[in-house]
């Protein structure tokens, strides 16, 4: 299992470090992609991604949740079973969490304004 911290993998300005060795980025583009599909959906049960998983030799696409226990995200590849948890997530360039939750406020503000028609 891989237990990562995103901010390990990131520079003083958030991005990928572009001076880490060319698999540190791998891994850190893969994790990016992870936390952006995770976060866009905000859900505790696993769900599947376009993410194909690193493991060679595998051609399955990740499943991905938030943690119930932590404030994490777990992915897990069904078929080779590589999976891993990513810590420190919250505020990366990756995180729709935020963005989510304002459309999600917004569609709310927008729809107590219809009144059903008489």
């Amino acid at each position: 299992m891989y237990i990562t911290n995103m901010l390990h993998f990131l520079d003083e300005k958030g991005n990928i470090h572009a001076e880490i060795p060319r698999e540190s980025r791998e891994m850190a583009a893969f994790l990016a992609l992870v936390v952006d599909a995770s976060t866009g959906m905000i859900s505790h049960e696993y769900n599947a991604t376009g993410i194909r998983c690193f493991e060679e030799g595998c051609t399955e696409n990740v499943v991905v949740r938030l943690s119930d226990v932590r404030d994490e995200i777990e992915w897990l590849c069904p078929e080779c079973h590589n999976e891993g948890r990513i810590s420190h997530w919250q505020g990366t360039r990756w995180d729709n969490s935020v963005v989510l939750s304002f459309y999600r406020f917004f569609i709310v503000a927008e729809l107590s304004h219809l009144v059903p028609c008489q």
